[in-house]
């Protein structure tokens, strides 16, 4: 199985405290890495991660956690990194063929909640792993991308500026080629490319459904005070790495 990491943003918010947030240790061990091992127990043997901040690096890095690990880790360098996610996504997909496990490299998951969507039937086009526990301490609500999620488990609306809305999208999806193309879609529609907005046209479509955490525990690093909250929780077993 394919995993795709989305690392090439510039980390703004996590700048005053490293030149690159991949690699901002937690308990000891990049960001990154915690995914790659993460993923890793789940099934995952081999890995596209896109680059662009801090690229030379981070791919050092990489190649060195390869080698280590044994895994195959490619690398496809953003054409522009400064664009939204979504035009990440349409870079480093283009280096898989069929489904994979999509997640950000700044996100610490427990294993389960990959092995849970790598065991599910194939996507025809996205499952997102979403938390229900939308007052957990672990969220920052203020930069969360809510999902309106409906009764069925599709999902009808996703965004950071919602108002109503029952789940958080925890940046975990099992996607198929249909989500690049919705992305590519919404470009050529004029819209900004984002991931969210690819993962809407396929809403209105009714091909993105979910898939609840349930008791699963996951946190976005993405400023310093979620790393110091990262840093207190690292020493469980479902948010470090193996």
């Amino acid at each position: 199985m394919n995993c795709l990491i989305l690392a090439a943003g510039l980390g703004t918010r996590l700048r005053e405290v490293s030149e690159s947030k991949p690699l901002t240790p937690v308990a000891g061990v990049p960001l990154i890495e915690h995914v790659v091992r993460r993923a890793a127990s789940a099934g995952v043997t081999r890995f596209v991660v896109v680059t662009g901040h801090e690229a030379d690096r981070l791919e050092r890095f990489l190649s060195g956690l390869s080698e280590s690990l044994g895994l195959p880790i490619v690398f496809a360098r953003a054409q522009d990194w400064t664009k939204p996610n979504g035009y990440s996504v349409l870079d480093g997909s283009a280096l898989i063929e069929g489904d994979y496990l999509l997640s950000m490299s700044d996100h610490l998951f427990d294993p389960a909640i990959a092995r849970a969507l790598a065991s599910g039937a194939p996507p025809e086009d996205l499952i997102l792993a979403v938390d229900s526990k939308v007052s957990s301490e672990l969220i920052d609500l203020d930069d969360a991308t809510k999902v309106a999620v409906s009764p069925s488990g599709a999902i009808d609306r996703i965004g950071k500026e919602l108002d109503r809305y029952n789940a958080i999208d925890t940046g975990l999806f099992m996607a198929g080629p249909g989500l690049a193309k919705a992305i590519r879609a919404e470009i050529d529609a004029g819209g900004v490319g984002s991931l969210s907005a690819g993962v809407q046209r396929l809403a209105r479509a009714d091909r993105a459904r979910t898939m609840d955490i349930g008791a699963a525990r996951w946190i976005d690093v993405d400023d310093a005070r979620m790393l110091a909250l990262a840093e207190r929780v690292a020493a469980s077993e479902t948010l470090t790495a193996s």
